[in-house]
């Protein structure tokens, strides 16, 4: 497992770093020239708002990391969720923000890396106004995505 791990981020790093860092991020939807495919809406109620993904890479039984770049819209954001074994962040796009459960608010920018520890509370989206794109890493080794209440507009606007 940490082998295969240990292959896909830094490719992904590769493949980020060759990208510009000069481009400005677009107000309230992402830039045209994305690394990855924008992907299809979301349509499940585990978000708040406008939020596109593409299925880069679907876990199996050889790797059980599922990778995807999603694009949330301005003010988009996911519900609290827990993954039992923990996700990585890359911020390819935009202005995000990622919360843990009674901690403050991060802003997140293009080329910043969140680690989520296993079953811990969080939620991640876009800024009230610019697009955010992250490519998230997941694994599903010690079972799926747990998605608790939505994100309050308090909790979402406080610092």
């Amino acid at each position: 497992m940490k082998y295969h791990f240990n292959i896909i981020i830094p490719a992904l790093l590769c493949v980020l770093m060759a990208c510009s860092n000069n481009q400005k991020a677009a107000v309230g939807k992402p830039k045209t020239a994305l690394v990855f495919p924008q992907g299809k809406k979301v349509t499940n109620n585990n978000f708040t708002g406008t939020v596109y993904l593409h299925n880069m890479i679907e876990g199996d039984s050889l790797n059980q990391n599922s990778v995807g770049n999603v694009t949330f819209e301005a003010k988009a954001r996911s519900k609290w969720h827990v993954h039992p074994a923990g996700q990585i962040l890359l911020a390819t796009d935009g202005v995000g923000y990622y919360q843990e459960q009674g901690k403050p608010k991060l802003i997140l920018r293009k080329g910043d890396v969140i680690k989520c520890p296993p079953n811990v509370a969080h939620w991640h989206g876009a800024s009230i106004d610019t697009a955010f794109v992250q490519i998230a890493i997941t694994s599903r080794e010690k079972g799926p995505t747990l998605w608790l209440e939505p994100v309050t507009d308090a909790q979402y606007k406080g610092n």
